[in-house]
């Protein structure tokens, strides 16, 4: 349940306000804190900085306090300390997980551990009620911490108490076809019976369209005759011929691909391998090896795409908000041909090439290499293959591709907002796609959409577009994602189940999706695809022009379009590879979603540490009604003390709790 509380007075911490009347109205509020702000909790150094008369608040002088003194105090409750690499180093004896996304635990659909390491006083576990030390057990908790309650857990929500579609699911206007939104399907059909037949357009071979496999534009030069003289012809003819042959076998082998791919794509017959593929067939087992049947239906399905493509496909430019809708069969063909390797201009990826700043979308890295992660995730691809190509179970929906981009001058003024946080809700287990059913789902995504899904990648992203992989078409159309820009997709199916995460990830199996469809006939699922900044060095990101940056982004895709918009299941966005700092993260998104006027579920992948961390301070900057401009201030001075030569090794939640009680004591 959120606490609220009655509007407090603006109070303003700069020297020149800093009367007697004003120290002594703070310090009485200052007292009325939680135990763990009385003055044996406070540190030497702080207590001496928050009692000096003539004290300057700023963030130098926090820092001076800070650095004083060589045996410091281990931090309280996992939170952690950067090392001279600028590593995280917890200092507690439980792991610190720095990757994006758990082994495939599940746990508590909740997120209730009925415990935590702070009593109902807000007092550290590390010590009891009357204030003596206790005995630890070998995870560096309390021996009684099962007995004891999370204070920060009181002011954070039950999951069930955030809003989820279709419970907020607002009626939506009529499909159509507008200046910004492309449908490939027959929207006065649709309307009329309810079918979905494509839509009579034409093809356009231009720079601002995909370039079709079958467009009469699309040459190459063959070799023909005893001479192998060279002629030009419709590389289509080619490509639909040996299809068509591949299509009519009963079974076909790996062999058997390699060279219909090959046929049409000449110049790469010594840079593609097949190994991959070939080893997968080998060591699936039998029960499960359909891919020799498999490969013709594939074959025929990618045929079928003039018949169900009809209009030209836009490109989701950097710099346009614009959206497309196409049924899932036309997906189903479209990522057919991506399968064979039919897109013409897709294979090279130099900066001077066409295509050079969108992601690849024929499957040629994924064929070649052979690893044990392409050997699961060729497992999810080639049973999405065998459900599409079965007229009893293919999908017979839509789904939508929306890129949004925003202004300068549609952003917030951060440092004015005066919005509150909205509702939490913190839990170390669940995953965002299961347990955040319903709500806004954040793909933590790579700039270039899908990252390293058609290679060896196998993070959050990957693996969402493994198991949804009508979501790997977007890398078709969307052209990497700029600072101001985020992509949603709704309305795509999932069809397995996993376990695991990067080299320990495994496909288990089919998964049933059951979720209701809208009135689009898209299944009522939202996942927002926006791009964190990637930190070669973590000390990189503490900057505000960086810190802005991670605000609009996510800002841009939080903002909702309607009165009654779900809200949004999330987690560590940034961290793991990235090198994000998962406080300043978590932080950023509150404070997007505040702005946003939506709540959070924050799923911190097994991170205990990080889940009691960020209830806490939640509850802190709630009861302390601390807002969005506020909040933003608190990280303007933080990043200040980061960014000097001799930064304090004080992480991002200690800080703001020693700047608030220092506030408070200087009035």
């Amino acid at each position: 349940m959120r606490v609220t509380a009655a509007p407090t007075r603006s109070l303003s911490f700069s020297p020149q306000s800093e009367s007697k009347l004003q120290r002594l109205s703070l310090r009485a509020a200052f007292s009325s804190m939680s135990p763990e702000t009385d003055d044996k909790s406070i540190k030497p150094e702080v207590k001496e900085m928050v009692e000096r008369p003539n004290h300057r608040n700023n963030s130098s002088q926090m820092r001076e306090a800070l650095q004083q003194g060589d045996h410091r105090e281990e931090h309280k409750h996992g939170l952690g300390r950067k090392d001279s690499s600028g590593e995280v180093r917890c200092s507690c004896s439980c792991p610190c997980p720095h990757c994006c996304l758990s082994p495939g635990r599940t746990g508590d659909r909740h997120g209730r551990s009925g415990s935590g390491d702070w009593d109902d006083k807000g007092r550290s576990g590390e010590r009891d009620d009357k204030g003596r030390s206790g005995e630890r057990d070998d995870k560096g908790r309390p021996r009684d911490w099962s007995e004891q309650r999370d204070q920060g857990s009181l002011s954070c929500c039950e999951l069930d108490h955030l809003k989820r579609l279709p419970q907020c699911h607002s009626r939506l206007n009529e499909l159509k076809v507008g200046g910004t939104h492309t449908v490939l399907i027959d929207v006065t059909y649709f309307k009329q019976a309810g079918g979905l037949i494509p839509y009579e357009g034409r093809d356009i071979w231009h720079s601002n369209y995909v370039k079709m496999p079958y467009s009469s534009a699309n040459d190459m030069t063959v070799k023909t005759g005893l001479l192998k003289q060279s002629s030009q012809t419709q590389r289509w003819d080619v490509i639909s011929k040996h299809l068509k042959a591949l299509s009519s076998k009963k079974e076909a082998n790996v062999d058997d691909v390699e060279e219909v791919i090959m046929k049409y794509n000449p110049k790469y017959k010594d840079q593609w391998k097949f190994d991959a593929l070939s080893a997968s067939v080998m060591r699936t087992p039998k029960e499960e090896n359909y891919f020799f049947t498999l490969f013709p239906k594939i074959a025929k399905l990618a045929l079928k795409l003039p018949n169900e493509v009809k209009k030209a496909i836009p490109l989701l430019r950097k710099g346009h908000t614009a959206a497309i809708t196409l049924s899932q069969v036309q997906i189903s063909c479209l990522l057919a041909n991506a399968f064979f390797c039919t897109f013409p201009h897709r294979n090279a990826s130099g900066a001077k090439t066409e295509y050079h700043s969108y992601p690849s979308i024929n499957f040629t890295s994924l064929f070649g290499n052979w690893s044990e992660r392409k050997q699961e995730k060729l497992r999810a691809i080639m049973h999405y293959f065998n459900v599409v190509t079965d007229e009893k179970t293919k999908p017979k929906g839509l789904v939508t591709f929306e890129r949004r981009c925003m202004s300068a001058a549609d952003f917030p003024n951060w440092r004015s907002s005066v919005e509150m946080l909205q509702k939490l809700h913190v839990t170390s287990k669940g995953r965002i796609e299961t347990d955040g059913e319903g709500m806004l789902q954040v793909d933590f995504a790579c700039s270039y959409i899908g990252g390293g899904v058609l290679s060896s990648g196998l993070v959050q992203e990957e693996i969402l577009f493994l198991m949804n992989p009508e979501l790997i078409v977007s890398r078709l159309f969307t052209e990497k994602l700029g600072d101001e820009e985020c992509l949603i997709i709704t309305g795509s199916q999932q069809f397995s189940c996993y376990s695991g995460f990067g080299d320990t990830f495994e496909w288990l199996g089919p998964y049933e999706d059951c979720l209701e469809r809208d009135e689009w006939l898209r299944r009522k699922r939202q996942i927002l695809a926006i791009d964190a900044l990637h930190f070669k060095y973590m000390q990189e990101q503490y900057s505000m022009r960086k810190v802005v940056r991670e605000l609009n982004k996510a800002y841009c895709g939080f903002k909702g379009h309607g009165h009654n918009e779900p809200d949004i299941a999330t987690g560590k966005w940034g961290c793991g590879a990235f090198n994000g700092d998962p406080q300043l993260k978590a932080l950023i998104q509150l404070m997007a979603a505040a702005k946003a006027k939506r709540g959070l579920a924050f799923f911190t992948f097994d991170d205990e540490n990080l889940k009691h961390s960020l209830q806490q301070m939640y509850h802190l900057l709630v009861t302390e009604e601390i807002t969005v401009g506020k909040l933003y201030g608190l990280l303007e001075e933080y990043c200040d003390a980061q960014c000097r030569p001799s930064a304090s090794n004080v992480d991002l939640f200690e800080f703001i709790r020693y700047t608030l009680r220092r506030s408070k004591s200087l009035l």
